[in-house]
């Protein structure tokens, strides 16, 4: 089964990513806007378990923290992708570090730079055309971040959430 880790932003940021998301981004109706802490991975029901075990100790040891968006930036040339840039604060950084260590190792494609996608699989004509409007959009937003989810993807290829943890103790 594949599971990831993921932050879901407020409602309110929620609703500003997907007035893009909807337009721009191929994987709208899968996942609700997030931030990726963990990329998809595999994991039997057992492993499962153990891997959620890790997750509420790391949970606990880590505070709840300000999470702040501060413009639309884009992975281009790299890929036609198209993001909300969220700063990298140590405590996000710290928690992103935490969920790649011991039995969550594992190998990633891209650097920890946070984001949350807005746009993707753009031609290269529609994403110079998007990103170049959409960077002119003042994004500025903080918001106080309580809680991680471990995520599993269904058959239709939709994410749902398996297990909520809140950040610090109780």
């Amino acid at each position: 089964m594949k599971f990831g880790v993921v932050l879901f932003p407020s409602k309110k940021l929620q609703d500003v990513a997907n007035s893009y998301r909807k337009r721009y981004d191929s994987h709208y109706s899968l996942i609700p806007p997030h931030l990726t802490l963990k990329e998809v991975f595999e994991a039997t029901e057992d492993q499962i378990d153990e891997i959620a075990a890790n997750l509420r100790k790391i949970a606990e040891e880590t505070n709840p923290f300000t999470l702040n968006v501060t413009k639309v930036s884009s992975f281009s040339p790299a890929n036609n992708v198209i993001y909300l840039k969220v700063e990298q604060k140590p405590e996000l950084t710290s928690l992103y570090n935490k969920l790649h260590e011991g039995n969550l190792e594992q190998p990633t494609e891209y650097s920890f730079i946070p984001h949350i996608t807005i746009g993707q699989r753009l031609s290269d004509d529609e994403h110079l055309d998007v990103y170049s409007q959409l960077k002119l959009v003042d994004v500025a937003h903080e918001e106080t971040v309580d809680r991680f989810h471990l995520m599993y993807q269904l058959e239709n290829e939709t994410w749902t959430v398996f297990e909520t943890f809140r950040l610090g103790k109780g």
